[in-house]
């Protein structure tokens, strides 16, 4: 077995750990798990720091739980939040379960027969026929309310640093994550929880019931929660969360979100989302740190985590993708995009809509009377002379031109690039 503490501590993944943690992880193969809230039908990449503990935890001969909160999730964790979720129904819950189950096959072997094989399990399955009354009475008495009172999570909401304060059913999450511990110990013989910083209250709940109820062993290990190097929120976009599911991020947006990161964070991240070796690591490092400019460490990263999440053929596609609006390419390249990743890569050029019998129309009436591309006819026959418009990343140099059929793109769009960097959109309806 690999040090699975000595890995994540290089790698910048511990927090803080229970004192024992490391000696059992090296005595033998263990059981952990980590708990996923099931609030969407996708992962995003605030998700991956916990799923990067698993795949390293099993990569060390461990074997991981994938803890799908199916009961939790109905009530809401109030750690870092400061109101209380809208609550799912059980057909949404189970309809994210299996789609993040997928997701998670990209990072976990649950199939294989190797005695470490991932482990899916929802704790809905074992807190829908617990009565509340029993509830109470076999768990709710070894937790006292002081305990559960001192929780930072809990303090927090009290504070007044939320106005609507916490619900007693947002109160007893902590409980309940403490029972999914003791559950998955006592049936699973599951000694570890891990979590995010955050989770440091909820895991340490379930480790002192496992200690009053049965005297088991229990061990707790959390990773920070990842910032930005301007102390931003990781993980958010303008337009929100990044996603791992193509229909919410598409790969060309999600590799463009890791080639954009700073300097130091992807000096952070390479060593957290990516399975790269030490060597490889501090090489890529080195090597960057002399030519920054060139963000080859960037670009390892975004490699490594697209191919990751979406395979290496959505990594080539992205990266010729790039390729159209950062560098010289052909009508042929834009021609091979499909339309989602079309639109990804023009997100925010203008665009203007044309019923589809202006097709072999005149340019310079299409770009300066059906579109306000250009003021005026003059202007757009200037342009054209001196060979700064292109259509399709290919130079118009025709004053008497038409634009027709031929030239959509996806059978609806047509790219217009006047000068080097304005570029606009013609959709045709």
């Amino acid at each position: 077995m690999k040090n699975f503490v000595e890995e994540l501590t290089w790698r910048g993944m511990i927090h803080t750990m229970m004192p024992g943690t490391e000696e059992q992880l090296m005595k033998e193969p263990t059981s952990a798990y980590v708990g996923i809230d099931p609030t969407a039908d996708s992962l995003h990449i605030g998700h991956l720091v916990s799923i990067m503990m698993l795949k390293h935890f099993q990569n060390c001969g461990h074997k991981p739980y994938a803890l799908i909160g199916g009961a939790t999730g109905m009530i809401g964790d109030p750690s870092m939040k400061n109101a209380e979720r809208n609550l799912l129904s059980l057909e949404t819950l189970r309809h994210n379960q299996e789609c993040i189950k997928k997701q998670l096959s990209r990072f976990l072997d649950f199939d294989s027969d190797k005695e470490n094989a991932a482990v899916l399990v929802n704790n809905y399955d074992w807190m829908k026929d617990y009565g509340f009354l029993d509830f109470i009475r076999d768990i709710g008495k070894h937790i006292t309310v002081n305990y559960m009172m001192a929780k930072d999570s809990v303090q927090k909401r009290l504070s007044g640093e939320a106005r609507e304060g916490l619900s007693f059913t947002e109160f007893s999450y902590q409980l309940l994550q403490g029972y999914d511990f003791f559950y998955l110990n006592k049936n699973c013989n599951c000694k570890l929880q891990m979590g995010g910083s955050d989770q440091w209250g909820n895991i340490t709940t379930g480790t002192e019931l496992i200690r009053r109820i049965t005297g088991n062993e229990a061990y707790a290990l959390t990773c920070p929660l990842i910032t930005k190097a301007d102390g931003g929120k990781f993980g958010k976009t303008e337009k929100g969360n990044v996603w791992l599911d193509a229909n919410y991020t598409s790969p060309y947006t999600f590799y463009q979100f890791w080639m954009n990161v700073t300097d130091d964070d992807a000096i952070k991240y390479i060593k957290i989302f990516t399975m790269l070796d030490r060597q490889t690591i501090e090489s890529a490092i080195e090597a960057h740190k002399a030519e920054p400019h060139k963000r080859e460490l960037q670009k390892l990263l975004a490699k490594e985590i697209t191919i990751m999440v979406h395979g290496e053929e959505e990594w080539r596609k992205a990266v010729e993708a790039s390729g159209i609006l950062f560098g010289n390419s052909t009508q042929e390249a834009l021609q091979k995009l499909d339309e989602k990743t079309f639109l990804a890569v023009f997100d925010g050029v203008p665009q203007y809509e044309l019923p589809a019998d202006k097709l072999g129309g005149g340019i310079i009436d299409m770009l300066a009377v059906d579109t306000n591309i250009f003021p005026s006819k003059g202007e757009c026959r200037k342009m054209i002379a001196a060979n700064g418009l292109s259509i399709n990343k290919e130079k118009f140099t025709d004053v008497n031109g038409t634009l027709g059929a031929e030239k959509l793109i996806n059978g609806k769009y047509i790219l217009v690039q006047k000068g080097k960097k304005n570029y606009f959109i013609l959709k045709f309806n």
